[in-house]
């Protein structure tokens, strides 16, 4: 993986303004979380994201913790990106097809990361395109692209 990055693709049957919003608040996130990882956010609800904003998450992976992210990039209605203390990234990419569906891209984005060698050690980057497989599952399920 000389990448550093891992990502999927999926089209789902959703305008992507309509994707966006929910990607965008932090109270939705996990509803749509294929890792099991994601519990819930702190003090974000009905909140909004821009860029520079930063949100709090409740996680859990074997035991739980809170997690500070920060909007790192973000392209109104295609792209929205946030990391924490770490530096690795999560990115979303939309494109909207024009006929009520989209393109959805998720990645797992390490080549920002403070100590991206241990993310590799530990297995993070194979074990998050699994969970990105699952989160984008998840998305068709709730959205079928054929209706």
């Amino acid at each position: 993986m000389t990448e550093k990055r891992v990502s999927a693709s999926r089209v789902v049957g959703v305008p992507a303004p309509v994707l966006f919003e929910m990607l965008a608040d932090p109270a939705q996130h996990p509803v749509i979380d294929g890792s099991g990882s994601v519990v819930a956010s702190r003090g974000t609800a009905g909140r909004r994201l821009g860029l520079g904003d930063r949100f709090g998450m409740d996680m859990r992976i074997g035991l739980p913790y809170k997690i500070l992210n920060t909007v790192v990039e973000f392209e109104e209605g295609t792209r929205i990106a946030w990391r924490h203390f770490f530096g690795h990234r999560w990115r979303w990419e939309l494109r909207d097809l024009g006929d009520g569906r989209t393109e959805v891209t998720e990645t797992f984005d390490w080549s920002t990361a403070k100590a991206g060698f241990l993310l590799v050690w530990v297995r993070f980057p194979g074990k998050n395109l699994h969970a990105i497989r699952a989160t984008l599952d998840r998305l068709a399920e709730r959205y079928p692209a054929g209706g």
